[in-house]
């Protein structure tokens, strides 16, 4: 019970992450240089709270040589996900920029745990399992695409450009499914390192490092990252990072319990209640949006779904 209160708990934090950050872009300009202030804040506390802990930051060059390639790489999956998803958003819309992710990560969590792909403990899938992965995408398109299809039918189609989408679909789908990877990827490099919080930093650290090489090549260099300071800017504009890293650390510590089916499931359950949240009252800064009857229904097919998983 405690490591599905914990996956849902930091799927609400990544949900309020995501508001903090949407600020920061706000009065930053740049969704890169946002994103790299928010890694890099990440990767400092990461950082004190692994010295903390009396643990090194670094990792010996035995390790180094005897672990798989794949394992180091979960921070330059975190940025292609969040890069890309900045990329998708004027293909395919807000509403296909959310639900196709997660339609990755979802399958692709399945699969992992299915196969026992990166080492990770084999949860063959069930038909219990498979019907409950179906109310749980079910209940996540219910809630976050439905109430605007409703109110606005032709939604879709004004931010969506002429030509056929397809492609774009797919690399969404495709993005979410290295979503996930990098969770079982962090959940093999923690058990590796016996330290869960060892772990996440040094995924922050390699995203933090990939971010600046986009961040150089894009924007050359983080003049604008001073526009988010002075009079009048909030301090919690700064973070964003700390909550991303609180998520990172717990998947990190979830994957090899739960596995990665059930820990980015639990996740998402979190992520969409924090984001009605959010949106309910308007917090840190966001934009009041009520809570509609349809996402409550949304809501209450995804827990069902939820349940199946676990419990069958």
């Amino acid at each position: 019970m405690l490591s599905i209160t914990i996956g849902i708990a930091i799927g609400i934090i990544v949900s309020f992450q995501t508001a903090v950050n949407s600020r920061l872009r706000s009065f930053i300009g740049s969704p890169y240089q946002a994103s790299f202030v928010s890694f890099a804040i990440g990767t400092l506390f990461l950082a004190v709270i692994t010295l903390l802990g009396h643990q090194s930051l670094w990792v010996s060059g035995t390790l180094l040589a005897t672990q798989p390639w794949w394992i180091w790489i979960g921070g330059l999956l975190g940025v292609i996900f969040l890069t890309t998803n900045i990329l998708l958003f004027p293909h395919i819309g807000a509403v296909q920029t959310a639900i196709m992710p997660i339609l990755g990560q979802v399958i692709m969590g399945s699969i992992i745990d299915n196969f026992g792909w990166f080492s990770a403990t084999k949860q063959p899938l069930t038909l219990i399992k498979i019907i409950g992965l179906l109310l749980a995408l079910a209940g996540i398109i219910i809630t976050v695409a439905l109430p605007g299809i409703l109110q606005r039918r032709n939604q879709l189609q004004r931010l969506t450009p002429t030509g056929n989408p397809l492609l774009w679909r797919l690399l969404g789908v495709f993005i979410g499914a290295l979503g996930a990877t990098q969770t079982t990827i962090n959940g093999r490099l923690g058990f590796v390192l016996h330290s869960a919080v060892h772990a996440a930093f040094i995924s922050f650290l390699i995203g933090t490092l990939g971010l600046l090489v986009i961040v150089l090549i894009a924007n050359h260099g983080l003049k604008e990252v001073r526009r988010a300071t002075g009079p009048g800017r909030p301090w919690w504009l700064w973070i964003g990072g700390l909550l991303g890293a609180i998520f990172v650390l717990g998947n990190a510590y979830l994957a090899p319990i739960l596995g990665t089916g059930q820990t980015v499931v639990f996740a998402l359950l979190g992520q969409i209640t924090g984001g009605l949240l959010v949106d309910q009252y308007g917090l840190l800064g966001a934009t009041r949006k009520p809570v509609v009857p349809v996402q409550l229904l949304g809501l209450a097919t995804l827990i069902a779904g939820v349940v199946m998983i676990r419990l069958f």
